[in-house]
């Protein structure tokens, strides 16, 4: 008999263990997933790519976000912090991938930018969790790849390490282009998150309604040869705490 259920982060655990492990894309036992999809560089994958968000460069060229530190969540191969890091901010980047995070510091050493790359679950508590604060979290893809329960987690994040004032810029997949649009409860019926969770602006504004909406639009498309990186079946957000 196992009565093991104490507290909140109890309760998410035992949420995560609803799905099947080859689902999981958000705990440290996702790693293994992410390095075989970084694995082969030479994929055509979009955000393979190495160019920033067309929306992160917006909002810096317009002086909706100014210098400060920045946290890239889920940073992939470092697109947006190398971006970060040369417009005079101070960057931490976090991925559950060791494949992802070892090419981005190749990236950053190429670039000579000073930026502290971690690998581990940026929503872990205890001795290990990130600290802020930060002017700046930067999500280019990692709300999506998160199950229902754990958007209590972002959002702890979000109180504990974002900054009065700070912002929030996020990308997320957009309903009606790209991901899934089954009800909340449907993913642990089925145990699975069929690639990732659609978004419309409605709930984006829901979910971050503690937070204070500067911009929410779609991203914008970005031909090959264009130095940003836009897809238009995402959805960009920034706002402000």
């Amino acid at each position: 008999m196992e009565r093991e259920i104490r507290t909140v982060e109890d309760v998410l655990r035992l949420l995560d263990g609803l799905f099947v492990p080859e689902a999981d894309r958000w705990t440290a036992d996702g790693a293994d997933w992410w390095d075989g999809f970084y694995a082969d560089r030479e994929r055509g994958v979009p955000f393979f790519a190495a160019k920033p968000d067309e929306n992160l460069v917006s909002y810096l060229d317009r002086g909706l976000v100014r210098p400060g530190r920045a946290l890239d969540l889920g940073c992939g191969p470092g697109r947006n912090a190398l971006l970060l890091a040369g417009r005079g901010f101070t960057v931490d980047a976090v991925d559950l991938s060791p494949a992802a995070v070892k090419w981005a510091r190749e990236r950053a050493r190429e670039a000579g930018a000073d930026i502290g790359f971690r690998v581990q679950d940026a929503f872990a508590t205890g001795p290990d969790a990130l600290t802020g604060p930060y002017d700046l979290i930067c999500d280019s893809g990692c709300f999506h790849h998160l199950p229902p329960h754990r958007r209590v987690s972002y959002l702890a994040l979000l109180d504990r390490v974002l900054a009065p004032g700070g912002h929030l810029a996020l990308s997320c997949f957009a309903a009606g282009a790209m991901g899934s649009e089954l009800p909340d409860a449907a993913f642990y019926r089925e145990g699975v998150l069929h690639g990732g969770l659609a978004y419309g602006p409605e709930s984006l504004r829901r979910i971050f309604a503690g937070l204070t909406e500067v911009e929410l639009r779609r991203m914008r498309d970005e031909p090959p040869d264009s130095p940003h990186f836009g897809e238009s079946f995402l959805w960009t957000a920034l706002f402000r705490r």
